[in-house]
């Protein structure tokens, strides 16, 4: 995943044999057909020359923007992530990967149509300087999709309230391991910072709504999603999911 401050010791995180984050999403189906749901939902009717996936690990997302651009690349800071992509993207040669920090995007000023990063803010309890990177290489009138962790989500509202808190505007610890930062954002703030870099907010989605091992329990996949579709536009306005996607314009 992209990162910013000590790239190397997080990068070698994701570069550890026994993590293998393709793996990992075996048994998130959910999730993963969620944020699909999402990026389609945003994007549809939409043509572009030229995306690029931000911290896109070994290409699962990077796939879908292919039905959407001419060309694609992947960028990730871990060599494994990448290795993995090579089979992942066999069958998708407008798809090509390239090794890289989201602070450092070794793209040129203004040259990129439609950028995104899902599943990397996690990782930025300081985004602003990713978001100022990400304004640099898309062109004026670009878009991008940048999803947040989300604090406002029902479960931490429940939290918060149960512990008689206020819910903080800034980036919120939620199990960092060493260097390696896990952060959730509030949405009202990371709009803030989105359009202190540049970019006009044109749509907000609550994702992956019914993320909770109790749920997957004891609801099919079918049902799940089914409801998911309908929830992400108007669960949206209450910031309910554990993700909130951006719809960006530069």
């Amino acid at each position: 995943m992209a990162t910013t401050a000590h790239e190397s010791r997080r990068s070698d995180y994701y570069d550890d044999p026994e993590f293998n984050y393709a793996e990992w999403w075996r048994g998130r189906e959910y999730e993963h057909e969620a944020e699909v749901m999402a990026i389609q939902r945003m994007l549809e009717g939409k043509r572009f020359g030229y995306a690029v996936d931000v911290g896109g690990g070994f290409g699962r997302l990077s796939v879908v923007l292919a039905d959407y651009a001419d060309r694609v690349t992947l960028v990730d800071s871990s060599v494994q992530q990448l290795d993995l992509s090579k089979n992942f993207l066999a069958r998708h040669p407008r798809v090509d990967s390239r090794l890289m920090v989201a602070s450092e995007l070794g793209f040129p000023d203004a040259s990129v149509d439609l950028v995104t990063m899902i599943r990397v803010m996690h990782h930025l309890p300081d985004p602003a300087p990713v978001f100022s990177e990400v304004a640099r290489i898309l062109r004026p009138g670009g878009t991008a999709i940048i999803e947040a962790a989300n604090t406002l989500h029902a479960v931490s509202r429940l939290r918060y309230m149960m512990r008689g808190e206020k819910i903080p505007a800034a980036a919120v610890d939620i199990g960092s391991h060493g260097d390696i930062p896990y952060v959730n954002h509030h949405p009202e703030t990371v709009q803030g910072q989105l359009q202190a870099a540049g970019f006009h907010v044109k749509r907000r989605l609550s994702v992956s709504n019914l993320r909770h091992p109790a749920v997957k329990l004891v609801m099919p996949k079918r049902v799940m999603l089914a409801m998911e579709d309908k929830a992400q536009e108007r669960l949206a306005r209450i910031h309910f999911g554990p993700s909130i996607f951006f719809l960006l314009e530069k």
